[in-house]
């Protein structure tokens, strides 16, 4: 981190600072200059990622949910049938076009892949340009309230002719990581989980229940990726939520952890300088057999 950067009470945000030699314009003009919401983090135009929708149904989604209709965003298949459905669940900046493109990855590979905003109540946290703003905003979300929206989104999303909610999987990063053992906890809908880097520690008020409350109410198993040199989650975090799966019921004990040594947080985050390419598609892949072997295909 740059010694002139503000230090910021979630370390997680380290990775979202200009990399050495961006000054703060600098990064702010690169992000805008590549179609990115500022608030998404120090864009480098070298590393996004920009998947095609030729040959592929998508949909902008407007799922009714309690205080208004919540944005979303569909992509499978142009073929018609109901698809294995993979949930991806943002990071704190909302839906923006890394989630999106997800799910087109996802629809290339024969699944339904569908994100969400889930701080839509709190404005659209992509066009924000201070981190500081970003953050208190996504930190009013509550975890009811998360859960709530999430279990309205899989039953709007059971409607259409393109998914097969039966065969649900979800995952997610950093926060959207987080939610991800949450979920699995609180839906019997969801067949497996994968959490990339997502956050271990109570974040109070909003989130005082951490990943390790709810081991033994999982309903599903769920992977964890986590990062070797994470500033946030350091390995001792990992290994302690690695003990209480084993006390935890027949789905915790079915979770497992992948660490990637030497590695950054947001490791995935193909349009920020934290990407780690080989990382990232080792942990695509990882994902999808641990989608496979759990029926989610």
């Amino acid at each position: 981190m740059l010694k002139s950067e503000p230090v910021f009470s979630d370390p997680h945000l380290e990775s979202l600072l200009p990399a050495v030699g961006f000054s703060r314009r600098g990064f702010l003009a690169s992000s805008a200059s590549v179609g990115f919401a500022v608030s998404a983090g120090p864009v480098m135009a070298q590393t996004v990622v920009r998947t095609p929708a030729d040959g592929l149904y998508t949909a902008d989604l407007r799922v009714p949910v309690s205080g208004g209709e919540m944005p979303g965003y569909l992509a499978a298949p142009v073929k018609s049938g109901r698809r294995a459905t993979v949930i991806v669940i943002p990071e704190i900046f909302g839906m923006h076009e890394y989630q999106k493109d997800i799910c087109r990855r996802l629809a290339l590979l024969g699944y339904a892949g569908i994100t969400f905003d889930p701080f839509f109540r709190f404005g659209d946290l992509t066009r924000l340009t201070e981190i500081r703003e970003v953050v208190a905003q996504a930190n009013k979300l509550e975890d009811p309230q998360m859960l709530a929206d999430m279990d309205s989104l899989v039953a709007f999303a059971g409607q259409h002719p393109k998914v097969d909610s039966r065969r649900l999987g979800v995952t997610g990063m950093c926060r959207g990581g987080r939610s991800v053992w949450k979920f699995a906890a609180h839906s019997r809908q969801v067949r497996a989980g994968v959490s990339w880097y997502g956050g271990l520690n109570p974040m109070p008020p909003a989130m005082p229940r951490t990943p390790h409350d709810v081991v033994g109410a999982l309903n599903a198993p769920v992977l964890g990726l986590y990062a070797g040199a994470d500033a946030g989650i350091p390995v001792a975090a990992v290994a302690r939520m690695q003990e209480v799966l084993k006390a935890g019921n027949r789905a915790s004990q079915s979770s497992r952890f992948i660490l990637y040594p030497g590695v950054p947080h947001a490791f995935h985050a193909d349009y920020r300088p934290s990407f780690r390419k080989e990382a990232a598609e080792d942990g695509w892949q990882q994902m999808l057999a641990w989608f496979k072997s759990h029926g989610v295909a």
